[in-house]
């Protein structure tokens, strides 16, 4: 995996259910910068949970907002969710891969 678009899709899709990551963690992880994550996930093409990445306030992007809530609501480990789709305690919900070596 070389391009910006894979490296970003590899951590995406490695967020588990009931968890989230900001745009710049997952930037921090893919080598890259916020913005080209946020170009990634709204090209999409890619079969990833991308309404598991936030912002730093814990707020879905764009118009989805009420199907990010409905997702949440429906994964294994629901998050404490507002009817915005805002993850309520952002300090519990978030995840980082260095959580699978632990």
């Amino acid at each position: 995996m070389d391009s910006v678009t894979d490296r970003v899709v590899e951590v995406v899709d490695s967020i588990p259910e009931g968890r989230v990551m900001t745009y710049g963690a997952v930037a921090r992880v893919a080598g890259t910068g916020a913005r080209a994550v946020g170009r990634v996930l709204h090209d999409g093409g890619h079969d990833i949970p991308w309404w598991r990445v936030v912002d730093a306030g814990g707020r879905p992007y764009g118009a989805a907002t009420e199907y990010v809530r409905k997702r949440f609501l429906e994964e294994s480990t629901p998050l404490d969710v507002d009817r915005r789709g805002t993850v309520v305690n952002l300090a519990t919900a978030s995840w980082s891969p260095d959580e699978r070596h632990a």
